[in-house]
């Protein structure tokens, strides 16, 4: 029993849907995460007018130059507290020194005079750095082994910290911000880029975190972080060390400020960084749509820029996911089952690029991320199966359809039925066809002579000249009847000069029926012919029987009687014709009138003629012996 059409497409939907939902629900990984992320970071890509960065913001760079100057690395701390003491005096809003200093330095008087400084100024902010745990049980809860916070001897209080964390996605590029980290006691230390957000943003849209609604909020608007405490950020700059940046924040190096080079008023009302800028120093990440790695302290420097910005790009919910891809594998499934072939591969393009529309429309006017990869995934797999499932019912009905026919009819109409797309089922429907019975004369005293084997390849060479005949002029052979033998013309495949191909086949028939009969006569001293009847008109044409036992493709009605009854009123090498036959095509034959006869079934007598050959001023429909198509 085959299976319906619609519950296929139900149950491909389910599974595919399944299947996609359950692999993105475990998490990308490999490939399909570097897709997904690669196509987050083409979304993400800004063009030169978009990305300026704020020219508030400054980097003191502690570069090879300034090596070269003051001394390898570590310096003094004395060099960064008269550096910082001379910007805050400058008028900068905030100093942010990206050196990590949690131990004791090798001079107590220069730890001292940073504390010094650090007691002065309110503004000025070091870095504290958290040590997870190498394998994490709950990639949602970080499990922190310790926190490094700066030495006392440096005297920074709580509100003069905050961390420097980079934090980067399965493919180590750096694409989120880490607002926060919990210290030991569950109190937030903010990123560094939020207190030098904070040091230039209006009181109303402070970055803080509410420990009641355990969220971070700019202002009133609450921040989209995820379990990590981290949202997505943009970048504003390319690496400065890259040849192609065509952007990048005003970048200082240490000596200079410090010697007095550039005059420090130059970061007046700046929020200024100063830190590492150099490949020896091990801080450099990668970044989206750069080949090249970003110091540290220019990874800060955008995202302060970003917080500043207030534009937070959200994750969309796991939920939407499952939707989208339960909801696009139905919807193309539906169109690919309507529009099969090559068709279908138009609508996965289209439904495609509608897609990737939908998903940049969401990034750039919603600022969310809907999932990408799984989604696209399901719909080219609904592809694959609508394509395959296509395939094989073609396949199929290919096969039904010559299992029908393939054994009745030529291979050029099996191929016609097939490309024609005329569906073959159980009934029958009124067709105008011709239908011819042929006969042998004298086949019971021919089997009374020869041995049986003999009779049977007698037989077999004359049911083989009746099946060449009908197949070269595109009949059906409908059945063996006996020694007899029904064929159709205009059926399966409607050729208008069906009752032409009829006769063309009897005339092939006969011709070759003479040499049989020679043949007989020489080698067993009797000889055989055959009686031929043709008529044409309306009848009921199609499967017929029982779909579980047995199915006959034949023809049924008057027309068929009374072809039958034309061939048992022919004499040996005789071929009849119905009036009806006559009246289409007679013109392209030499006839004789054999006047009217009284036939079986019949209350009035029916004029008949006998087909004497070609008429030698006819022409020829068609290619001769082939038949034409309807419509061609």
């Amino acid at each position: 029993m085959a299976i319906p059409k619609w519950l296929r497409t139900v149950a491909a939907w389910l599974v595919i849907s399944a299947f996609w939902t359950l692999l993105a629900s475990l998490g990308t990984g490999g490939t399909l995460n570097f897709v997904e992320s690669t196509f987050r970071d083409l979304a993400t890509q800004k063009s030169v007018e978009e990305r300026r960065p704020l020219g508030e913001i400054k980097i003191i760079k502690i570069d090879d130059e300034s090596l070269d100057m003051l001394g390898a690395f570590p310096w003094d701390r004395a060099y960064y507290a008269q550096l910082i003491e001379m910007l805050a005096e400058s008028g900068a809003r905030a100093i942010f020194l990206d050196v990590h200093m949690a131990d004791l330095g090798p001079y107590p008087e220069s730890d001292a005079y940073m504390a010094e400084v650090m007691s002065r100024y309110d503004n000025v902010y070091l870095p504290v750095v958290f040590i997870f745990k190498a394998q994490q049980e709950d990639a949602n809860a970080l499990e922190v082994t310790a926190i490094e916070y700066p030495a006392e001897s440096i005297g920074a209080r709580k509100d003069q910290v905050g961390h420097i964390n980079v934090m980067w996605d399965k493919d180590r590029v750096v694409r989120k911000l880490t607002v926060g980290l919990p210290d030991e006691e569950g109190n937030m230390i903010p990123a560094i880029s939020v207190r030098l957000a904070n040091a230039v943003l209006p009181e109303e849209e402070q970055i803080r975190w509410d420990g009641e609604s355990r969220a971070w909020y700019r202002g009133d608007k609450r921040i989209p972080v995820n379990a990590r405490y981290q949202v997505a950020t943009d970048f504003f700059t390319k690496p400065q060390q890259d040849i192609t940046a065509d952007t990048g924040y005003d970048a200082i190096p240490f000596y200079q400020v410090l010697t007095g080079e550039v005059d420090p008023e130059f970061f007046r009302d700046s929020i200024v960084l100063i830190g590492p800028y150099a490949p020896g120093f091990g801080d450099e990440y990668a970044i989206p749509n750069s080949n090249v790695k970003m110091y540290g302290v220019e990874i800060h420097a955008n995202m302060t820029q970003s917080l500043i910005i207030g534009k937070f790009y959200t994750e969309a919910p796991e939920w939407l996911g499952v939707l989208l891809i339960a909801t696009l594998t139905l919807f193309s499934l539906l169109l690919y089952e309507r529009f099969p072939g090559l068709k279908s591969v138009f609508i996965y393009i289209g439904l495609a690029l509608a897609y990737v529309l939908a998903f940049l429309s969401a990034y750039t006017f919603g600022s969310v991320f809907i999932p990408f990869t799984y989604p696209f995934l399901a719909l080219f797999t609904a592809l694959v199966w609508a394509v395959v499932s296509h395939y094989m019912n073609e396949r199929r009905e290919r096969n039904r359809v010559t299992n029908i026919f393939g054994r009745f009819v030529p291979k050029t109409v099996v191929d016609e039925l097939l490309a024609s797309g005329e569906e073959i089922k159980v009934g029958g429907q009124r067709r105008d066809i011709s239908v011819m019975f042929v006969d042998i004369r004298g086949f019971t005293p021919m089997s009374e002579r020869l041995q049986p084997e003999e009779v049977i390849g007698v037989l077999n060479e004359y049911l083989d000249i009746c099946t060449k005949a009908v197949f070269h002029h595109n009949g059906t052979l409908d059945k063996f009847i006996g020694d007899g033998v029904m064929s159709l013309f205009g059926a399966p495949i409607h050729y208008p000069n069906h009752p032409e191909l009829a006769i063309r086949a009897a005339l092939e028939i006969r011709k070759h029926a003479n040499r049989l009969e020679e043949e007989c006569i020489r080698k067993w001293g009797v000889g055989v012919k055959f009686g031929i009847g043709i008529n044409c008109g309306p009848a009921v044409v199609g499967n017929i029987g029982s779909e579980m036992l047995r199915l006959d493709y034949t023809a049924i009605g008057d027309t068929v009687n009374l072809a039958a009854r034309l061939e048992s009123n022919a004499k040996p090498g005789q071929i009849l014709i119905s009036e009806a036959v006559y009246n289409r095509v007679g013109h392209l034959f030499r006839l004789e009138d054999m006047g009217e006869i009284k036939v079986k079934g019949k209350e009035k007598p029916v004029r008949v003629f006998a087909v004497l050959g070609e008429a030698e001023d006819a022409e020829q429909t068609g290619d001769g012996d082939i038949g034409r198509r309807e419509g061609a």
